[in-house]
């Protein structure tokens, strides 16, 4: 339960939501399939529920749901009140600013990572989202989104920096940790001066308590990060299990079976155990540093 509902972010409350909705469901005895013929809603309304995916969540379904799970007046009256928090307040990805920017199927993810306790990502093509500077990003979308204006390269790459403020937040930073390919420190993205000062801003991060870093170098040979780069993200009370977040140039999803999550986690620790510690990758980061010293005019 949130203790302090008042300060409580619509993510946050949404993710309890879920979390508690679905434990009622489940000590109902009843399945989904079940809850949605008795109120006649498609499957796919409470999975959406049930997985934290509704930007806003009606009070009234929360008050069939409750009825039908036979919650005592105390329950009602918490969830009642999440589900009031999701429509009164707005999360930052759905203020004017920031919403024309983001797609509709990462606003799930923003949720779950602006509410996440951990969050493990391997990258072998780009430095991780959560430590990119600014100009880095800008190439970055430049370069994917050719023709769009400068205005909305501006909008994305706010949102990029915006989503950042997660790893500095007063009230539990999210612990990060990134295991990344010695070819993000290698490829050029944008001019000399933008790597190195790329560089130079991840060894800056990663010396926060909560935020490690490490690269695989080449002379690790094979590893099963080859297959992909992907993030697993853990929260704070168990209030959902955790999951793995995919995308590529067409989309983004997200995997919650658990035998699969547990793959990409034990993937992720033979990635960590495969890497240099945190001070050798932090040399490993300065060196690469070294081969941008002499500016240029490229992009």
């Amino acid at each position: 339960m949130i203790e302090d509902i008042e300060s409580a972010t619509p993510a946050l409350c949404r993710l309890h939501l879920a979390s508690e909705l679905r434990q009622l469901r489940l000590e109902a005895g009843l399945t989904a399939a079940e809850v949605v013929k008795t109120l006649l809603w498609s499957p796919s309304k409470l999975n959406r529920l049930e997985s934290a995916e509704n930007s806003v969540v009606e009070p009234a379904d929360v008050m069939a749901l409750c009825k039908i799970y036979q919650a005592n007046d105390e329950t009602l009256a918490i969830l009642k009140g999440y589900a009031e928090v999701t429509k009164t307040k707005r999360d930052w990805w759905n203020s004017s600013k920031y919403r024309p920017a983001v797609r509709p199927q990462f606003r799930a993810f923003l949720g779950l990572e602006a509410t996440a306790s951990t969050l493990h990502t391997y990258q072998s093509e780009f430095v991780p989202g959560l430590l990119q500077t600014e100009a880095y990003v800008r190439v970055i979308h430049q370069r994917a989104h050719e023709g769009l204006s400068d205005e909305e390269i501006d909008r994305l790459v706010s949102v990029r920096m915006a989503r950042q403020e997660a790893l500095t937040r007063k009230d539990s930073p999210l612990r990060l940790t990134a295991v990344i390919n010695e070819s993000v420190l290698r490829r050029r993205v944008g001019s000399k001066t933008v790597m190195r000062e790329q560089l130079a801003h991840i060894a800056r991060v990663a010396s926060q308590a909560n935020v490690r870093v490490q690269v695989v170098p080449f002379e690790a040979g094979e590893h099963d990060g080859m297959n992909g780069s992907f993030t697993v993200l853990q929260f704070p009370d168990r209030i959902l299990k955790p999951i793995v977040y995919l995308e590529n140039l067409a989309d983004t999803w997200v995997i919650r079976r658990e035998t699969d999550v547990r793959r990409y986690e034990d993937v992720f620790n033979e990635l960590e155990a495969l890497a240099p510690g945190a001070q050798e990758s932090l040399n490993m980061i300065k060196n690469a540093s070294k081969e941008f010293d002499t500016d240029d005019h490229h992009g």
